[in-house]
């Protein structure tokens, strides 16, 4: 065998010991040939200048001594796989990481192919390597997006998107990361122009380290502070992309005297390098994210300062989204509050205590709602509904609904018509929004439960629309729900609505809610409703203390659907605070009714109220011996107000008319009207009610 001067074979021969060197010295990639036992039995020059050793301190050295390095391919080291391709005679691939004493890390990819003679059989392996640092690097790059993509803006929450942004870096490029907002971003409004001139405010949204607490951070998370435009985050924010920063102390003296307490805890932790990235979406400034390095000893280099810009676009765009959110679900909820009852209707019928949740997901404010109306006769009206859907689109639909069942109450429908008339507005809304050519939520499906108490007979009546059963709590503790008549949901249409009567003892609790409370995902509605009803029947010092046993009790710790409660306590108006008369339909009978309503106003003390009253009782009485027909009726109510009210067999609607100069009649109700705070009709099977309320005196 021939041999040159560097003891490397010379060319010629066919057998591996005749290997064609002349041809490998060409190649600018290290090439290493290994016989059998896996031992160096040369290499080219490219190798020699890459481990800066010669030859012969080379040669019989095992694969892994050429030059250590630390695996981050795979689970096995170069040695066993030279071994395994040898054995096999089937090329491998390898990745290795060389952490130098000096100089920055590389990555080396070494492709191990079997050498074989022409009868298949393999006398060794040759081990080509590439520098694919760079490679390695653009691919943890990538790596690094990819899991930004799906880590950063899983919620719909600033201050948790800028958690995420922070706690990606520091596991990834960074040692110390801290993200601040603009003070409106917090709260859902979009920032203004960053003019020059003044200081930015900020509120520290997150921070995270890879030491635990964050000890090198001197503001805590949720801190206001401001930076000035001049200074050189200030100047990123102006100029709207990442810069690159070397902290040394020439920078350290210039920022000391506006910020002491920070250059010492940079001082302090050994901060040399950072990068500043302000987080930019839709050309709208959001804030600014610091990420910084200690315990790396490499500082940032061009590759860090791409990576950080493309992390706080990415971050920019999840925190306006979640800017939107937070602005649209303020509205929503400002909407859907502004909408449901600030303060209970002033009746003596019932004690009420209610709660409002709106769900905490990204879904958005619903349309749960619940009312309570006065009646006339001292009667008072419980009304509990859902809207489908979600936004403000839903509470807009609720405050049409609810404005609905308020006029509908006022015309004293009995429940089951009352539904009967939401349902065909349900419809004709449905079909307006069919024909908007901008689009809408569909109102179909919306549910509601109409319940009426009367206090005097202690009887309520109720209907559903597609609404959970109610529950009732009797005094003596044994709560069930009501078998209320199911009926469809509004915006079906056809279908009829059924009515039921039920007798509720006094103090008893009835409790109306929506669906949110009792159907949640995991939990079985049945134990629900048995948790329900358990709780309600715990005794409690008042209906506020039991609502939030209910909500202790059912509230799930995100709701993903809006929550309505609404319980109420019914009172009966003992025999002191009403009496009746039924009349026979004489016209002499109008001066006894007279009479009979002054002796019961004086009993009351309410004598300044006689006159009056008198005038009422003799005008709606002579209208039902007139007009209507028997039986006639006459009944006094004391409650929150003074109530006249007269009941005849007819049920021919009234009406206010003004009497020409000449006329002999048709001033009766116009009076009525004239000395009462408000007077009406309602309808019962058998024929109708006027009446009419005056305040009491004192009042």
């Amino acid at each position: 065998m021939d041999e040159d001067t560097s003891g490397r074979p010379g060319p010629g021969g066919d057998g591996p010991d005749d290997l064609p060197w002349w041809i490998l010295e060409q190649l600018p990639v290290p090439v290493v040939f290994f016989d059998r036992p896996a031992r160096l039995v040369s290499a080219n020059q490219a190798t020699l200048r890459s481990v800066a050793k010669p030859l012969e301190q080379l040669v019989g050295l095992r694969p892994g001594e050429v030059e250590p390095g630390v695996l981050i391919r795979g689970a096995e080291d170069l040695e066993a796989v030279v071994e395994q391709v040898i054995a096999s005679g089937e090329s491998r691939t390898y990745e290795t990481l060389i952490r130098p004493d000096a100089g920055p890390e590389s990555v080396w990819t070494a492709v191990i192919s079997p050498v074989k003679d022409g009868s298949g059989h393999v006398h060794g392996c040759t081990v080509v390597t590439l520098d694919t640092t760079e490679l390695y690097r653009a691919r943890g790059r990538m790596t690094v997006l990819n899991e930004a993509s799906l880590r950063i803006g899983s919620t719909l929450d600033v201050g948790r998107t800028a958690e995420e942004l922070s706690e990606l870096a520091t596991e990834t490029f960074a040692d110390f990361v801290t993200v601040d907002l603009l003070a409106p971003v917090l709260v859902g409004d979009e920032p203004g122009a960053l003019e020059p001139g003044t200081t930015i405010v900020f509120h520290r949204a997150a921070q995270h380290s890879v030491l635990a607490g964050c000890p090198e951070s001197v503001m805590p998370v949720g801190a206001r502070h401001t930076f000035a435009r001049e200074s050189a985050l200030g100047q990123v924010l102006l100029q709207g992309e990442a810069v690159r920063f070397t902290v040394d102390e020439d920078s350290l003296r210039l920022w000391e005297p506006a910020e002491p307490d920070r250059v010492r805890s940079i001082r302090e932790h050994g901060i040399h390098s950072s990068v500043v990235a302000p987080l930019t979406a839709r050309r709208i400034t959001l804030g600014i994210a610091v990420f910084s390095r200690h315990r790396t000893p490499e500082p940032f280099d061009d590759d860090d300062l791409l990576l950080a810009g493309e992390l706080a676009a990415r971050a920019a765009v999840a925190v306006d989204n979640a800017r939107r959110y937070t602005r649209e679900h303020a509205t929503a909820l400002a909407l859907q509050r502004s909408l449901l009852p600030r303060r209970s209707a002033r009746q003596q019928a019932v004690e009420v205590a209610s709660r409002y949740v709106p769900n905490m997901t990204g879904a958005g404010i619903g349309g749960d709602w619940f009312e309570v109306i006065a009646l006339s006769g001292a009667r008072v009206a419980l009304v509990v509904g859902d809207v489908v859907g979600h936004g403000v689109q839903a509470s807009a639909t609720m405050g049409r609904l609810r404005t609905a069942v308020r006029t509908l109450a006022d015309v004293d429908l009995a429940p089951d018509e009352l539904l009967t008339q939401l349902d065909d507005l349900v419809l004709k809304l449905d079909r307006e929004e069919s024909l908007d050519p901008a689009g809408g939520s569909s109102v179909a499906g919306a549910t509601c439960l109409y319940a009426v108490y009367d206090p005097v007979s202690g009887r309520c009546t109720m209907a559903r629309a597609g609404h959970p059963e109610p529950v009732l709590v009797r005094p003596d503790g044994s709560a069930a729900q009501l078998p209320l008549p199911g009926g469809p949901p509004l915006g079906v249409g056809g279908l009829p609505f059924e009515a039921a009567e039920f007798d509720l003892p006094e103090r008893s609790i009835l409790a109306l809610y929506t669906d949110g409370l009792i159907e949640t995902p995991g939990r079985d509605i049945d134990a629900a409703l048995v948790a329900l009803r358990e709780t309600l029947a715990r005794p409690a010092r008042s209906l506020e203390a039991t609502c939030d046993a209910v909500m202790a009790a059912l509230l799930p710790e995100r709701p993903g659907d809006d929550i309505a409660l609404l319980l109420a306590r019914v009172v009966r108006l003992d025999a002191d605070h009403h009496v009746s008369w039924d009349l026979p339909a004489e016209a002499s009978i109008v001066s006894r009714a007279r009479k009979n309503v002054a002796r019961q106003l004086e009993r009351w003390g309410l004598d300044d109220a006689v006159f009056t009253t008198e005038v009422i009782v003799s005008e709606l009485v002579t209208n039902a011996i007139r007009y209507g027909g028997a039986p006639i009726r006459l009944r006094l109510i004391r409650d929150t107000s003074l109530i006249c009210e007269v009941s005849d067999g007819s049920s021919t609607a009234p009406h206010l008319r003004r009497a020409r100069m000449f006329d002999e009649g048709g001033r009766g109700l116009l009076l009525v009207a004239s000395l009462t705070e408000c007077w009406g009709t309602r309808y019962s099977p058998t024929g109708k009610t006027i009446w009419a309320e005056q305040a009491l005196p004192g009042a």
